[in-house]
């Protein structure tokens, strides 16, 4: 069917930011405004609307990005970033409209009255102002940049809860026949680069694992502050949600993708055993929990709305101890042989309050 017909255009990317920049410079390229710019996964179709889907190009996103943090600042395109990272369906569109405005907003300047004129190497249009750079991102009212903004915070909260509810659990036991795969050369360029090797023997991997189930893919966002936490300790973040694992080797960090046929999967065949003393470590930190608990000032409320419950699963303390898990499988078998026409009592922590989690 001809383009004429349809009165609407949408850019379907790969959900990638290199994918979403390379939409932003097909958008100028083309000479066309697109009414939604979204994931193909994600992209919900309007009437008398067509869909256009670009393909990724690196060298595109690389002249769109020099070019944003020239005429526009380091935070604008940070923000950007932070939109191509995010769930939320419209934060491609976001991004793109917070673009075109601030790219527009440097045309639009006047440079008649400016005092530096004289010695400003981008006036007169030749390039972009040294005084506009950065108010676009900080002009929070307009409606091509509230979007964004917000979507931006979002993005930093959810960086905050990964940061303060990721629990790592050290591995390091023996189990011959898995394969860790923390050199993976085709998913590190950098590591292909110096050399590396294959996949290290599980039996001699000494490292921490972390699961996380954030709402947006903020794990790249993240690797930083524990690599420098960690220094040279090797250690891997799961994002179950997105199937995505950060892994720093102790030299450099790389992202994988666990759903990716060609690399490893980070199932239980896939990791070397818990370290012998995790399971005390765990129980104790759960015990530690429990014991600085104080059961006159229980707030279930506030702690759901710091601590969100989506996060529960993974947390050590919100977990059974191993003792009080076996009591617990073994009370309701005794009590029902004592009494059968009984159903068993529910089980609480005593500092608590809350019910333990079953896995």
């Amino acid at each position: 069917m001809p383009a004429e017909v349809f009165d609407e255009v949408a850019y379907a990317y790969d959900g990638t930011l290199e994918g979403l920049l390379s939409a932003i410079f097909a958008a100028y390229a083309n000479h066309e405004n697109p009414t939604d710019v979204a994931p193909e996964g994600v992209l919900q179709l309007r009437l008398s609307q067509r869909v256009a889907r670009i393909e990724t190009n690196i060298e595109h996103a690389q002249r769109v990005r020099r070019g944003l943090c020239q005429a526009c600042g380091h935070n604008a395109f940070n923000a950007v970033k932070k939109a191509a990272l995010s769930s939320r369906p419209d934060a491609g569109t976001a991004a793109y409209r917070f673009v075109r405005y601030a790219m527009d907003q440097q045309k639009a300047r006047a440079c008649g009255r400016c005092r530096k004129r004289p010695n400003c190497a981008g006036a007169s249009g030749r390039g972009p102002c040294p005084k506009q750079r950065g108010r676009a991102i900080s002009d929070i009212t307009h409606p091509a940049v509230e979007p964004l903004f917000k979507i931006a915070r979002s993005v930093d909260q959810e960086c905050e809860h990964m940061r303060q509810f990721i629990r790592f659990e050290h591995l390091g036991g023996g189990n011959p026949s898995a394969q860790l795969a923390l050199s993976t050369p085709a998913a590190s360029p950098a590591h292909a680069q110096r050399g590396g090797s294959d996949a290290l023997p599980a039996e001699k991997v000494d490292m921490w694992f972390a699961r996380c189930n954030p709402r947006d893919s903020v794990v790249p966002l993240v690797m930083e502050h524990f690599v420098e936490r960690f220094n040279v300790q090797p250690f891997v973040i799961y994002d179950e949600n997105h199937h995505l694992a950060g892994v720093y080797d102790g030299r450099t960090w790389y992202l994988v993708r666990t759903d990716d046929p060609d690399t490893q999967l980070l199932g239980p065949e896939a990791l070397p055993d818990a370290a012998a003393e995790e399971a005390t470590v765990q129980d104790a930190w759960r015990r530690f929990y429990r014991a600085v608990a104080v059961e006159s000032r229980y707030n279930p409320e506030l702690r759901r709305h710091f601590m969100p419950k989506r996060f529960w699963k993974n947390l050590t303390e919100m977990q059974q101890d191993t003792a009080r898990a076996n009591t617990a499988q073994a009370a309701p078998a005794k009590k029902q042989a004592a009494e059968p026409n009984r159903r068993p009592a529910r089980i609480l922590e005593p500092a608590t309050g809350i019910e333990p989690a079953t896995h």
